[in-house]
């Protein structure tokens, strides 16, 4: 996208007649008349790039009036036309001493202050410039880039945006708005700002391109790669237009097309390790595991520091099972902000596993989601087994529930209460998911029991059963689709209407389904069939007590997975073609939860075949629950 740099408000002044259109000599008149001669004959060598000839001008018009302001003004322009800056900013304020009221003086004073780096006083210079000229769009753009430049971005904003009001064919004011929204993630309103531009110029390469990368982040995925290939069409040798148009082919499942794209942009910029990045995410979705880490450990060579590769390395080694590479990798990890690790900072030491526990407090901490969290407390009784004090500190909803985990001396919310305003004392710390790494796990070595959270309640979970009526029929728990800010919602999820035949059974189905989407509201309502008490279901030591009441749990990847799982409920998980990795590949059971079914996606990448076989085993688990009543009847 083009840029206009900051420069001079070169003066227009009114057309003059004919007979003063004359040279300086031929100038009859006042003094002052005379200098204007001069100033005019200046100002038009210094537009023709004679500078030189137009500072004798110049002079010779203050040697005629030595206050004449336009002229000390035009000086100013000369001095800083030549690199003077400092000599500019005298003759600007003796054109101002002279003349206060004119916005182009101090506009060009605060162009010259801004180049010598005296900011606070170019702010006020281009201030006053606009306070007297209010309606002109280029100072309002030049004033948007100087506070830009002060990194006050919201005023740069609010400048770029009157300077695009008062002009709408401004394209530089359209373009520098639309980039500083971008850059501070107003997606919306940067979208509104390219389309301002692209109204001015259609023919824009880079704002079509931005535009389709703002609505990628909006995951409005058809709509970004229209735009992307539009751009590529303008612009078909841009390896970041070429790499952003496979991404968006990425989101939208496309691995092939996407696949294309990235080899055509390592094509042109051999050394694009981003490319290299995102091309083995989409080999890796291909099931090429091999090729997708070859990609990343090129992405790696370019960029030894580059945080997204390692991570996502590390955890296709870990889908694949290799342990010893994965779990050391993950830590890349905690680098980045965009995975999402909470990092403690703790003047303790952090414990990776080889330094003695027995006798010592150990302070274990969340630092994922909820279901990280349900997975990895398992190993609080493993620190605890090694003799150490164990403190658990986890999510406020989950503090309930696993307070009476075993092993755990004491369990803490993250938001501590007013009685404990401060964690007690601890020698030793470690991130709940860092534990598989110092235990060194392994495939085989895994700490998995049929049933490691403390049981609900009785009371609660009776309390349920009263609910829930009589048990006559098989009682099925269903979660259809997670988190929709999960990076990976679009395949993990799905809408309730598709598990339209498995709710055609003859069981008793009961939502856990926290926050449904409106479209799933609609058809709860429809279904009654879809017994739903999400309402009472007010913490997770409720949703265990309502587990703990049901006969099967069968739900995507969520929190609820883990849960049922760790409560030793029979639990069946309907997974993507390229799951989470601690699901693995190739199997159909859990070496981390043995009371789990894994029901995958094929290559079709399609839930329908999936919700199929589930209904089938399901079938034969009612028939199961049906038999024991018809043989108790018989007798």
């Amino acid at each position: 996208m083009a840029h206009r740099h900051a420069h001079f408000a070169l003066m227009n002044p009114e057309p003059r007649r004919a007979s003063e259109a004359q040279s300086p000599e031929a100038e009859q008149g006042s003094p002052r008349q005379g200098a204007a001669a001069f100033y005019e004959a200046g100002l038009r060598l210094l537009k023709a790039g004679q500078i030189v000839e137009a500072e004798q001008c110049g002079r010779q018009a203050l040697a005629i009036d030595a206050g004449h302001a336009d002229s000390l003004h035009l000086l100013g322009l000369l001095s800083f036309a030549s690199g003077h800056t400092d000599l500019a900013i005298e003759w600007f304020a003796l054109a101002i001493r002279q003349n206060p009221n004119s916005a182009d003086y101090f506009s060009n004073l605060g162009v010259a202050l801004q180049r010598q780096g005296r900011f606070e006083e170019a702010i006020k210079s281009f201030d006053r410039a606009l306070v007297l000229r209010p309606d002109v769009a280029e100072g309002w753009y030049k004033f948007g880039q100087l506070l830009q430049q002060q990194n006050r971005l919201d005023e740069a904003i609010l400048s770029y945006d009157r300077a695009l009001a008062l002009d709408p064919g401004h394209l530089e004011a359209a373009n520098a708005g639309a980039l500083l929204h971008f850059e501070t993630n107003r997606l919306e309103a940067a979208i509104d700002r390219f389309e301002a531009s692209l109204r001015i110029d259609p023919t824009q390469a880079g704002a079509l391109h931005f535009k389709g990368v703002c609505q990628l982040r909006l995951k409005r995925y058809e709509e970004a790669l229209e735009n992307c290939r539009k751009a590529l069409a303008l612009a078909p040798d841009n390896a970041e237009i070429i790499n952003n148009t496979g991404l968006v082919l990425q989101k939208l499942g496309r691995h092939e097309e996407a696949l294309l794209h990235f080899d055509r942009a390592i094509a042109h910029h051999p050394d694009f390790a981003l490319v290299f990045n995102h091309r083995g995410t989409t080999l890796a979705e291909l099931h090429r595991f091999d090729e997708a880490l070859a990609s990343y450990d090129r992405a790696i060579a370019i960029v030894p520091g580059f945080i997204d590769a390692h991570w996502n390395a590390a955890l296709y080694k870990l889908l694949l099972g290799n342990f010893a590479g994965g779990w050391p990798e993950r830590e890349w990890g905690r680098k980045s902000a965009a995975v999402g690790f909470i990092d403690r900072k703790f003047p303790q030491p952090r414990w990776r596993g080889e330094a003695p526990t027995a006798g010592k407090t150990i302070l274990l901490h969340s630092d994922e989601g909820l279901g990280d969290t349900i997975q990895f407390c398992r190993y609080a009784t493993l620190a605890a087994a090694r003799g150490a004090r164990v403190i658990l500190e986890v999510q406020d909803v989950l503090q309930p529930l696993l307070m009476g985990l075993d092993g755990v001396a004491q369990c803490l919310p993250k938001t501590l209460p007013e009685t404990l305003p401060e964690l007690p004392h601890f020698d030793l710390h470690c991130p709940l998911s860092d534990l598989p790494l110092a235990f060194a796990t392994r495939l085989d070595t895994i700490p998995a029991v049929p049933r490691y959270l403390p049981a609900p309640p009785p009371a609660r979970v009776q309390d349920w059963e009263q609910r829930l009526g009589p048990h006559d029929r098989l009682r099925v728990g269903l979660v259809w689709s997670g988190n929709p800010n999960h990076g990976n919602d679009r395949n993990r999820s799905m809408p309730l209407a598709a598990l339209g035949r498995l709710l055609d059974a003859d069981a008793r189905f009961v939502s856990l389904q926290k926050d449904p989407r409106p479209g799933d509201q609609a058809v709860l309502a429809e279904r009654r069939d879809v017994l739903d008490l999400t309402a009472h279901l007010a913490d997770f030591v409720e949703t265990a007590a309502l587990a703990c009441c049901l006969d099967l749990v069968i739900t995507v990847d969520t929190s609820v997975a883990h849960l049922a799982a760790a409560l030793g409920r029979p639990t069946w998980i309907m997974l993507p073609y390229t799951p989470d990795y601690r699901w693995l590949l190739d199997r159909d059971d859990s070496p981390w939860y043995p009371t789990v079914r894994l029901f995958r996606q094929d290559a079709s990448r399609d839930y329908a075949p999936v919700i199929a076989r589930v209904r089938d085993a399901l079938g034969e688990r009612i028939a199961a629950f049906a038999r024991p009543a018809v043989e108790r009847t018989d007798r």
